[in-house]
């Protein structure tokens, strides 16, 4: 197992899956005690998340904590910031929100969606549609963002994407399933073929954690 990043200031909705390192340590990189950095291999490499999650997620904490030193914000939590903030505090303080929810929809035990999440999704065709049609919106998406599986306001459940930072919760939805579409999520294991890298999410999706998601919001 290998240690998380300390976020020194921004708090995670996820604390209680993550070693925290030590005050000034500067640990190997990636992430969450559930699973180890080469966990997630063969859909996901070992190098994939040495630079994902230790490289590109590391770069955003430790620029929200710069940026947010002597402002309004400085003692806020992540969602105060993804909920209140603009600019490059609020594109770096979304990617920290974003990426630690996606570590989290990924799992190494290969699970299948449950009862309840299952006749959730008859509203999307079922399983299989519904992933077809998540697949269609992640390859169709122009440039950088994600794919996310969201509950609305209604209760309803649906496909969205998102450009860049922008993060559905900021819109009161409910996040059940993410998938990060930057380039940088894939490139080392597949080049630019997302297509291939889409179809080895599908085996890594945690799906006992979408479930939790459906039922607590």
């Amino acid at each position: 197992m290998v240690a998380a990043l300390r976020q020194r200031k921004v708090t995670t909705p996820f604390t209680g899956m993550l070693k925290e390192a030590r005050s000034g340590q500067d640990p190997p990189c990636y992430s969450y005690s559930t699973y180890a950095n080469n966990a997630l291999e063969p859909h996901m490499s070992r190098e994939t998340l040495d630079y994902h999650y230790g490289k590109h997620h590391r770069a955003y904490v430790d620029k929200v904590n710069e940026l947010i030193v002597g402002t309004e914000f400085e003692d806020a939590s992540l969602e105060e910031l993804v909920a209140e903030s603009t600019g490059d505090i609020f594109n770096n303080a979304a990617q920290v929100w974003n990426h630690t929810f996606f570590w989290n929809c990924l799992s190494p035990r290969r699970q299948s969606p449950g009862k309840e999440l299952n006749q959730a999704l008859e509203s999307l065709g079922g399983l299989e549609s519904f992933q077809k049609q998540f697949d269609k919106a992640a390859s169709a998406l122009f440039g950088s963002g994600w794919t996310w599986l969201v509950k609305d306001t209604k209760g309803a459940v649906k496909i969205i994407t998102t450009a860049d930072a922008n993060t559905p919760v900021r819109d009161g939805q409910v996040v059940l399933l993410t998938c990060d579409i930057w380039e940088h999520a894939y490139y080392i294991d597949r080049r630019n073929d997302r297509a291939a890298y889409l179809q080895n999410f599908w085996p890594l999706v945690n799906w006992e954690f979408v479930s939790a998601n459906l039922t607590s919001g």
